[in-house]
């Protein structure tokens, strides 16, 4: 009997695409498997790094709604971001069947996407952006996985980990701070007979009150608003402004065509008139107000007898939100002038308090950054606004003085501002990480006056101040969050004391050029003579006035061997050409000077000489000169490169040759000690310097000058057969080992300008 075999097919497989949809499947349904409660917990640590970058970010770009909304809406949007992009990344590597905690490690891979973007995005490099983004996101992820062993009851093993999370290179390398050594600190030997002034960043003796003008429909300040003082009138600005943001409009509730004239004015008490300043903000972020900023300087002045006005120039300033203005340079300037007819107008009604009480001949304009080049700009009207009806206005507010802080200078229209006989001046932080460069000192360069004239320009360069400190609004740092964290400030001196340096020197140029007093002329001539009245830091000044007789400037011509209009120049033992002076991005400060550097061996002559032609023109030079006067920079740290405090200052010893071949020698530190220039390193570490905002810090330094005045009769006292009447040479002798400087107008100074 045969046996009897049944044939079973075997079952079907699943057709391929199925089979690998369902392992996906199966997969994505198993995303959560590995991430326990502690991996789960441990996700606080990751919420908080990005809420606290989405927080920092906000505050640098608000939403003009107050930082509660700003906040709250940065933890709304890292919350919605991190789940969302967390969990999308967990699903994608839970189909690689990766044995992890897969929630746990797509928020972490979510936290340095954020972060690299936010970082990328605000002025970081690639590699920059991607270390602090996994730095930051690493120590996120320690610092969830101690709250989760903590939660755990793991309190032995969440201790340990959040010692080494407090001890690690990680964290030390977040609030770490590396400076360049800075070669000698202001030690202010050769001091000169300090001013017997009272000390002008004092008050005064005037009472004082304040108002605001405005035009009582700014919808985020209650003083522009309902509780403005007088109301003020609009003005069309749609001459120049062709873009305005219909989000701008929103905010703001006003487009280009109706521009409102708002200020802060601080009048002292009684008759008048006063001499007024006007004062600008710079380009701060638009939805956090800048012009309440100067009020230190407001009330300091008017108790000293000037009217000081804050314009409202806020809805000119950059948004992230809205961008900035088109023309915004030309409009910042536009709108002083739009203001002193507001205030011209109300100085002509009988119920109005400026009635009677403005100076139209003492006016002074003060700007901040952007503001510092608008104020001259307004200053130079006529290049920008020859045909706008505005300009009528300069004819009768007489500007006689003008005051920069931290000015940018860019070029409007081809032009740059020109002042002529209106005093100038300025100052400037080696510390400043937004406007970087010494602008200000172009703006000074550009400036000239008739002989005998009392106008005068000045300027200040300050070792540690910064930029936003000269604004008491503006915060401590001088980039916008988050970018800003990124700067350091270990070095930069305390903000009320760069403000005390703001109010001794701005008060004093006014009282010197509104009120006429003379007793604080020697402050802006030599710095020493005020230093009483100083925080101490490195200062280096310039200075010069109707009382300068100019030899040479070196921007006369590129033949090295010509001084000027009658004179010959020669050299030996060293290395001489003019160059331009140039800023820390090594760009031309758009003035030559002439550089000079040893090469001589030890113990052999290295001379610079000027030879002066007999003639009328250094006649007329010599003629009332009381002494020597030139700028100069020291490039003995540019020479070697070296950044240690060793390197020696100059060894300058300047000789003087009259008409009888008699000469006269006088040693350069005899008269004032020839600081090294500030080195400054902006960020926290070298590494970060050349990988933040595009490597705009450029060099640790730039051509900085400082004017040294020679009096004849310091000559003459060792050297007593000495005629300065005559003078037929000079001559600058480099005696130190690679001596290197830059000099710059030399001449002489008359007694219209001296105080020596």
């Amino acid at each position: 009997m045969g046996m009897e075999i049944e044939y079973v097919p075997a079952p079907a497989r699943p057709r391929l695409h199925r089979r690998i949809f369902g392992e996906m499947g199966r997969r994505i349904r198993e995303t959560y498997r590995y991430d326990t409660v502690l991996w789960r917990t441990a996700l606080a640590g990751l919420w908080i790094a990005c809420f606290l970058v989405f927080a920092v970010t906000m505050l640098g770009v608000p939403t003009g709604f107050g930082i509660p909304a700003d906040i709250t809406l940065a933890a709304g949007a890292g919350t919605i971001v991190l789940a969302f992009a967390g969990n999308l990344l967990a699903v994608l590597l839970s189909l690689t069947g990766l044995r992890a905690p897969r929630l746990f490690l797509g928020s972490l891979l979510t936290d340095i996407g954020i972060i690299f973007t936010i970082l990328y995005y605000s002025d970081l490099e690639i590699e920059a952006a991607a270390a602090v983004a996994i730095l930051v996101s690493l120590l996120g992820a320690v610092l969830g996985l101690v709250i989760g062993l903590f939660r755990s009851k793991r309190i032995i093993m969440g201790l340990l980990l959040a010692a080494m999370l407090t001890l690690s290179p990680l964290t030390l390398a977040i609030g770490g701070s590396e400076e360049i050594p800075v070669s000698g600190s202001p030690t202010f030997n050769n001091r000169v007979d300090p001013l017997t002034a009272l000390n002008p960043g004092l008050p005064g003796s005037y009472a004082y009150h304040s108002f605001t003008y405005a035009s009582g429909r700014d919808p985020h300040r209650e003083e522009y608003g309902a509780k403005a003082d007088l109301l003020s009138s609009a003005v069309d600005a749609s001459a120049y402004i062709k873009d305005w943001p219909q989000l701008r409009s929103l905010f703001w509730g006003f487009d280009y065509s109706s521009l409102p004239l708002n200020g802060r004015v601080w009048m002292p008490d009684g008759e008048g008139p006063f001499p007024i300043l006007l004062m600008v903000h710079g380009n701060h972020m638009m939805e956090d107000f800048s012009d309440g900023g100067y009020a230190y300087l407001g009330e300091q002045l008017a108790s000293r007898g000037f009217i000081a006005v804050s314009l409202d120039e806020n809805f000119l300033n950059y948004s992230a939100w809205s961008g900035i203005p088109d023309k915004d340079f030309e409009v910042r300037a536009w709108m002083i002038l739009k203001h002193l007819e507001q205030i011209r107008d109300y100085s002509e009604k009988p119920d109005n308090p400026f009635y009677h009480k403005v100076d139209y001949e003492q006016t002074a304009l003060l700007g901040h950054s952007r503001g510092g080049q608008a104020v001259a700009m307004a200053a130079d009207a006529a290049r920008w606004f020859k045909g706008d009806s505005a300009l009528a206005i300069t004819k009768q507010f007489h500007i006689t003085s003008v005051i920069a802080l931290a000015p940018t200078d860019k070029s409007i229209d081809s032009q740059q501002a020109r002042l002529t006989d209106i005093s100038y001046l300025t100052l400037q932080g080696a510390r400043d990480g937004d406007v970087h460069d010494f602008y200000g000192d172009r703006q000074y360069i550009r400036s000239s006056y008739s002989r005998g004239s009392k106008a005068f320009k000045s300027s200040l360069y300050i070792a540690d101040a910064n930029h936003s400190q000269f604004n008491s609004d503006w915060g401590l740092r001088d980039q916008s969050l988050p970018a800003g964290l990124f700067l350091s400030r270990s070095e930069i001196m305390d903000p009320n004391d760069q403000r005390q340096i703001a109010k001794v020197y701005v008060s004093a140029f006014l009282e010197t050029t509104l009120h006429g007093n003379k007793e604080y002329l020697g402050l802006f001539r030599d710095y020493r003579s005020g230093l009483q009245w100083l925080p101490e830091t490195s200062y280096y000044n310039r200075f010069q006035g109707g009382g300068y007789r100019q030899i040479v400037t070196f921007d006369e011509d590129r033949n090295k061997t010509t001084a000027g209009r009658s004179g010959t120049a020669n050299a030996e033992g060293l290395r001489w050409t003019e160059d331009l002076a140039k800023d820390r991005e090594s760009k031309s400060k758009a003035t030559y000077g002439l550089v000079l550097e040893r090469t001589a061996l030890k113990d052999a002559k290295a001379a610079y000489s000027i030879q002066l032609q007999s003639g009328t023109v250094n006649d007329a030079a010599l003629s009332g000169a009381l002494g020597l006067t030139f700028s100069m920079s020291n490039l003995n740290h540019f020479n070697s490169g070296d950044t240690s405090p060793s390197v020696s200052p100059p060894d300058i010893v300047v000789e003087l040759t009259d008409s009888n071949q008699n000469t006269a020698r006088l040693a350069l530190a005899e008269v004032r000690e020839v600081l090294p220039l500030p080195r400054t390193l902006f960020t926290l570490t070298p590494w970060l310097e050349d990988r933040i905002s595009d490597h705009k810090y450029g060099d640790p330094s730039e051509a900085v000058f400082q004017t040294y005045e020679l009096p004849f009769r310091r000559f003459a006292q060792e050297f007593p057969s000495f005629e300065p009447k005559t003078i037929a040479e000079i001559t600058f002798y480099l005696q130190g080992p690679g001596d290197k400087i830059m000099l710059d107008d030399i001449g002489f100074y008359d007694e219209g300008t001296s105080y020596q």
